[in-house]
């Protein structure tokens, strides 16, 4: 079965066995999940870190999903949002819209319609709605995990692969060694000693990439980090 390219997605839920569910089925799915029960966790996660999706829902222990919505528009948040919630009223739903979100699913639902919507969004929020991204000799493609080079097939691992998709996604912007970490390996990479192995990944990532005769678009910043861009 074909996955689509791993989202960094926060998953604010108060019923316990629904955002585990949803979050074992979307890491399942090769994306990084993390769990906020309640309002104000959810937004420190948000004021720290960077997500592609939030699910939010509406009845929340200290508050309403809303305000994490209004947040996330205060703050230009450039991804995508869906509400998940039992209230299946149509003002309901024209409000949560209007508000900002980009989708709203009613429960109960299946978790694997849950992930079509994550995959309908990010193709429409992050890659303009394409299926693929083409950069000069080089095209990416997201649902299958490919990379092709002059039509040759790029072999690379899991790692390297989502590192080079969140980059090229990014394409311009600098991105450090802690957001790249945080993207693909989760906020649990808050207590490693060193982020080296990001190095690692990036030398390996280079050299594949120049093996098969790709520009230099992978630019190191000095002292910053790294940035996907025009050689």
């Amino acid at each position: 079965m074909c996955k689509v390219v791993p989202m960094k997605i926060l998953i604010v839920e108060d019923e316990t066995e629904l955002s585990e569910s949803m979050a074992s089925y979307l890491k399942s799915e090769g994306h990084v999940c993390e769990i906020a029960y309640a309002c104000v966790p959810a937004l420190e996660k948000i004021a720290l870190y960077e997500y592609d999706v939030v699910l939010v829902d509406l009845n929340l222990p200290d508050g309403n999903g809303m305000q994490i919505i209004r947040e996330l528009k205060d703050m230009k948040f450039a991804g995508g949002i869906i509400i998940i919630s039992a209230r299946d009223a149509l003002d309901d739903r024209i409000k949560g819209l209007d508000t900002g979100a980009d989708d709203y699913l009613v429960k109960p639902f299946h978790l694997a319609e849950l992930n079509a919507r994550v995959k309908s969004l990010m193709r429409r929020v992050l890659y303009k709605g394409d299926n693929q991204m083409v950069h000069h000799e080089m095209v990416i493609i997201p649902d299958e995990r490919k990379v092709y080079v002059h039509e040759v097939l790029l072999d690379l691992t899991r790692k390297e692969f989502d590192m080079l998709m969140f980059m090229a996604a990014n394409k311009d912007k600098v991105l450090s060694k802690e957001v790249l970490a945080e993207h693909v390996w989760g906020d649990y990479i808050d207590s490693a000693d060193s982020f080296g192995f990001v190095y690692a990944h990036i030398k390996n990532l280079r050299r594949k990439l120049d093996q098969m005769g790709v520009g230099k678009y992978l630019k190191t910043v000095y002292g910053v980090g790294y940035k996907f861009t025009d050689a």
